[in-house]
């Protein structure tokens, strides 16, 4: 199938809206060699080079030539909008089967029948689907020109707590026809994910590997511990920095607090995760267009992002690689002579980069508490039923399944909503991997706190991290490092940004699987009888109230006046509506004056009656041993009953010290609407931040 460059570069322009495009090195050699014969191709390059370029024009040229279409493996929703829109541009029909177009799929079902499509984006979760691999891709499977995986680098080790489906290509690619095109990229292989890819690619595939350094990139670490400064520090220094960004956060809740404070500063960003939903192509576009200063994101906004002209990526917290690290820095300065890399370094970074090295993997009792529960079950169990079964998280149940029903004999198999045990017992492997995989993100930690600890050098350090060739190109326009300092004012404003940043408490509409045997409920909780919405303080142990909730709670062993303070302050702002004419709380055996001693103080401060009329019927675990919502609300069943003191008819605050699950206060809110309360608003002093 002869290559032709005319047509090629006619293409590129094309896709890259440049009339006077030429292509980079080694573009053209990977086009050319996996359009010309059959073969498989490693394409290791920089981000900003341009593989999907290769991908694109090489698809235009097979289909022109009479192949049959292409099949692209991508991991991002926001890759996938990306290619799709350049793939068209060049006359390559593009389309996608993804979670977020399910008003789609059958128009695209049957614009692949009909020959309709030139190459078919998809997750690699979709190659799980059974309806997908049966209806979609069974029929053109004989037909397909090249495979594509993209961000190929999620195949090896390192992509395991991320996208684990990558591990199905591994099983998929020795089942591939010899003759059939695989083309994987990435830009972010060091040695071993090389010879990872290599050994699952392989073993007659070609490696085309080009230089990592990004000249254009000036990169700077600062060291600002505490949560309220390094918010004072993104408001004083991101307005006066050139152009727009992306503003990084280890967690969702982090990428909404930095969000909330930038904007009540006065800047224009807008928070980016993998819960913004419907709205992720519209805040894309807003960042592209330069509508905004900047995305506050999670890694959600991580690979395949282009914005050429993209000025500076800020960490606001430390991430846990190097390869994760140069991921998203090189976002930036793309297509423009300088940007900035700034990594602000905190208190709280290893915490949390911790917890995601230590929750990657299922603990042997985790495991063996599912399969056991399945072996007891004869037409298996879904995973609210598992949560009635198992005193596991949610999160941990899903995370369990997952991995076991990727193994190779997989010990479960799901059929319809429920899973079930196999023939197949697991694997020693799985184990052995678990912990070589736990050792190797330590390693990729301390790294990391390596890199976090240097005063120059860096862009060489990322690049030896990656196993590249040494900087020696130096930056096109060095930037002069941003200033550490930061001002108090904003400091003091941030500390009290951090006090007024209340959560909701939303309302639980439904009972538990199974219901509630000791109160005879079951199914949806009518209306009359939910709580309102409520709210909480602050979150447990975060800046702000919650270390002075951690030390009342433990230490002190009675809240602060300065938390009553706070929470009037709260339903000052809050303004419920029916106001509460009189307070209650949520009765403890453990500590029997800590919540009604600081809810009368709070009725007092409201000029408000209270009256403690919930009561502990008898003692239960704690409810923080209990896993799971399902767990927590079967240990209630049955233990909180209402007192003989006579319940006045208006609305009530219902105080607690902590919140979780919502079950203690759901519960609470039902049994004094059956005595005659009016509305319940619930107020607590924390969420845990741990809900299942």
């Amino acid at each position: 199938m002869p290559y032709s460059s005319p047509q090629a570069l006619r293409l590129l322009r094309l896709g890259t809206q440049n009339p006077f495009a030429t292509f980079r090195e080694d573009q053209e050699l990977a086009i050319s060699q996996i359009v010309d014969r059959p073969s498989r191709l490693l394409l290791v390059q920089k981000t900003g080079w341009g593989k999907s370029s290769v991908y694109f024009i090489a698809t235009k040229l097979l289909r022109e030539a009479g192949g049959g279409p292409a099949l692209l493996i991508s991991p991002l929703l926001a890759l996938m909008r990306n290619q799709i829109a350049a793939a068209n541009r060049m006359g390559v029909r593009a389309r996608t089967i993804n979670s977020d177009n399910q008003d789609e799929w059958d128009e695209v079902e049957r614009a692949i029948r009909n020959n309709e499509v030139d190459i078919l984006l998809i997750s690699p979760e979709r190659l799980a689907n059974g309806h997908f691999r049966e209806k979609v891709l069974g029929p053109v499977a004989s037909q397909i020109s090249m495979l594509v995986i993209d961000e190929a680098h999620c195949i090896s080790d390192w992509g395991h707590d991320f996208r684990p489906h990558y591990r199905l290509l591994e099983r998929i690619v020795k089942t591939l026809p010899s003759n059939l095109r695989l083309l994987a990229t990435t830009a972010t292989a060091n040695e071993r994910v090389m010879n990872d890819l290599v050994a699952v690619l392989g073993p007659n595939i070609s490696v085309v590997r080009g230089d990592l350094n990004r000249p254009s990139l000036s990169l700077q670490t600062i060291h600002i511990p505490s949560q309220a400064e390094r918010l004072a520090w993104l408001a004083e220094y991101v307005p006066k920095i050139e152009g727009h960004g992306i503003i990084y956060t280890l967690t969702v809740r982090d990428a909404n607090l930095v969000s909330s404070w930038l904007k009540s500063s006065g800047v224009n960003v807008e928070a980016y995760t993998g819960e913004s939903g419907d709205a992720r192509e519209e805040l894309e576009q807003a960042l592209l267009d330069n509508r905004v200063k900047a995305l506050v994101a999670t890694m959600a906004l991580g690979m395949g992002f282009d914005k050429p002209d993209l000025a500076f990526v800020i960490h606001y917290q430390l991430p846990g690689s190097i390869v994760a690290y140069y991921q998203q820095v090189g976002r930036a300065g793309r297509g423009i002579d300088s940007a900035r890399g700034i990594l602000l370094i905190g208190e709280e970074d290893k915490t949390i980069t911790n917890w995601f090295i230590e929750s990657a993997f299922p603990t042997p009792d985790e495991v063996q508490e599912i399969l056991s529960a399945l072996e007891k079950s004869q037409f298996g169990l879904s995973v609210p039923d598992l949560m009635t079964k198992v005193n596991i998280s949610k999160g941990r149940i899903e995370k369990t399944i997952s991995l076991l029903s990727l193994e190779s004999p997989a010990p479960i198999v799901k059929e319809g909503s429920k899973w079930q045990l196999t023939v197949s017992h697991l694997a020693p492997e799985f184990w052995e991997r678990a912990q070589r995989l736990t050792a190797l993100r330590k390693e990729e930690q301390a790294q990391m706190e390596e890199y976090s600890r240097l005063e120059s050098g860096h862009m060489d350090f990322l690049i030896a991290g990656l196993d590249g060739e040494p900087n020696t190109i130096n930056a096109s326009r060095v930037l002069s490092p941003l200033p550490s300092t930061v001002n108090s004012k904003l400091v003091t404003a941030a500390i009290s940004f951090l006090k007024r940043s209340d959560l909701p408490i939303e309302p639980r509409k439904q009972w538990p699987t199974g219901g509630l045997s000791g109160y005879g409920v079951s199914g949806k909780i009518n209306p009359f009888y939910q709580t309102q919405n409520g709210k909480a303080l602050c979150i447990w142990g975060d800046a702000g109230w919650g270390k002075l909730v951690k030390e009342g709670k433990y230490y002190t062993k009675r809240f602060d006046d300065e938390l009553v303070k706070a929470c009037v302050d709260l339903i000052l702002r809050w303004k419920p509506t029916p106001a509460p004419v009189w307070v209650t709380c949520i009765p403890s055996t453990r500590h029997p004056e800590l919540v009604p001693d600081f809810a009368a103080r709070i009725a007092n401060e409201l000029k408000l009656p209270f009256k403690p009329v919930l009561i502990k019927t008898d003692e239960r675990p704690a409810q923080k041993a209990m896993a799971n919502s399902t767990q927590q609300a079967k240990n209630l069943d049955g233990s909180l009953a209402i007192n003989d003191q006579s319940i006045p008819n208006g609305p009530v605050l219902l105080i607690d010290d902590m919140v979780d699950s919502r079950w203690t206060l759901t519960v609470a809110a039902w049994l004094l609407r059956l005595k005659g309360s009016g509305e319940v608003w619930p107020l607590a002093l924390a969420q845990t931040g741990n809900e299942q």
